[in-house]
């Protein structure tokens, strides 16, 4: 039995009445306060324990926002298109296709885009974008603050506070010590489904160790290289870079890939580590060793083997954030699972449509229903990014960064719907929320 001691009971002060509390300022937890605000609510609280927002696509460094369309639709719209058009305004902010050329078949265009990951699918034009960490935490503080969202940075969400199976509110930890948040609607946007274990909702924990989303990650990224001659070479000797490919993995121990970024100079490196649980700090730890101490070894490789690397290339940065690509996922009042996607299920009450991404897994896009952001039973409570209701290999498929953010967009503006209709979220009109989406660009059918 593990030694335990008993903390003694406090006061802990209360710093903000909210109708909407978001923790975790993600991107499923920014799309979420934001909407909130702009659908209505008055007074939303927004809760992010680092001193930044954006979650992965800022402090993971994981910059590719991919695969928005299929054919020329954009289904992964409404914010997501937001922040690629902000981005886009800001020098260096972003590089992608644009909205124009979403499902063409020229030449030219698939010539120039097939060497950036994602940006062509099916022979066709697909709407994403690689995204510069530091301008999108800059774009995201220009939303907030434009949406009057009360943010508080260094303030980790650490407890729901439930009476009756209600949620009355969030405890959080600060430099200022613990305190608490008291809100009408919670909306957990903590990726790891910190806030609906905490109350008690049902979840489910079955990782795969073979499969993307129970990998973990630290992301780095590599300066001084030349990705259009990178890009160049793997072109020209496809067989080749496999082979080296390979030998980087037996470097580091695990996937390890290149990637490119906004600048030319600059390339963003991506793993994938198997075997470790998100929910470990000790694993957590163990990640963070492990990259760093490969790191160095892996570019050293990459500057004597593999052209677009020289001499003076140099490791730009680490993550701060540790990659967590799945963990807890919600027992809603629908779980999506894997032949939903393979049968492209659709659903009356869908708040996300995700492109297809593997033909061989499924030719069309999924509906993902607004039961999936329910819980079971604790009423108050919405959930948003990847820890929404799925199981695990259909989780694989809808937990990047664009679907994040759709998921949040539609818990927000749920959340303000059931204010003013003064009804549990579980009890949303689903028609008002769906005009109340497409009124803000989201795509559905």
């Amino acid at each position: 039995m593990q030694k335990a001691i008993l903390e003694p009971a406090q006061n802990i002060p209360v710093v903000e009445e909210a109708d909407v509390i978001v923790v975790g300022g993600g991107p499923a937890g920014i799309a979420a306060a934001v909407t909130a605000r702009r659908s209505g609510a008055k007074k939303v609280v927004l809760l992010e324990r680092y001193g930044h927002l954006g979650g992965m696509a800022t402090g993971g460094i994981v910059v590719l926002i991919p695969h928005l369309s299929t054919g020329s639709q954009i289904e992964q719209a409404g914010m997501n298109v937001e922040w690629l058009e902000r981005l886009a305004k800001k020098p260096g902010g972003v590089i992608g296709t644009s909205k124009e050329d979403v499902g063409s078949s020229k030449p030219e265009l698939i010539n120039l885009w097939k060497k950036y990951f994602s940006f062509v699918w099916a022979d066709l034009i697909c709407y994403g974008a690689y995204v510069d960490p530091e301008i999108l935490k800059i774009v995201l503080n220009e939303m907030v603050e434009e949406a009057n969202v009360d943010v508080y940075l260094h303030s980790w969400g650490c407890r729901a506070l439930v009476k009756d199976d209600e949620v009355t509110g969030v405890v959080f930890e600060s430099k200022e010590g613990r305190k608490a948040v008291l809100g009408k609607i919670v909306i957990d946007c903590t990726g790891d489904g910190d806030i609906f274990a905490s109350a008690g909702a049902a979840f489910d924990l079955d990782p795969n160790k073979d499969i993307r989303n129970c990998m973990m990650a630290l992301v780095y990224r590599i300066g001084n290289v030349d990705f259009q001659a990178f890009a160049e070479y793997k072109s020209a000797k496809p067989e080749d870079w496999a082979k080296k490919v390979q030998k980087i993995h037996e470097i580091a121990g695990f996937r390890t890939l290149p990637f490119p970024t906004p600048r030319n100079d600059v390339m963003w490196v991506n793993n994938w580590i198997p075997g470790r649980d998100c929910l470990k700090v000790k694993d957590l730890t163990a990640v963070e060793f492990e990259v760093r101490r490969t790191a160095l070894p892996v570019i050293d490789y990459l500057k004597k083997e593999v052209p677009g690397f020289n001499e003076s290339s140099f490791l730009h940065d680490t993550a701060p954030q540790v990659g967590t690509r799945g963990s807890r996922r919600l027992k809603g009042e629908y779980k999506v699972i894997y032949d939903d996607i393979k049968q492209t299920k659709k659903h009356d009450d869908v708040i996300s449509v995700v492109p297809a991404i593997d033909l061989s897994v499924s030719k069309s896009a999924t509906h993902i229903p607004y039961r999936a952001l329910v819980p079971e039973k604790i009423n108050n409570l919405l959930v948003a990014g990847r820890c929404f209701s799925s199981d695990v290999e259909a989780n694989n498929w809808t937990n990047l960064i664009p679907h994040c953010i759709t998921l949040g967009q539609a818990a927000g503006a749920a959340a303000a719907i059931a204010l003013d209709s003064n009804v549990q979220p579980r009890k949303v009109d689903i028609k008002a929320l769906q005009k109340t989406l497409r009124s803000q660009g989201v795509y559905l059918p």
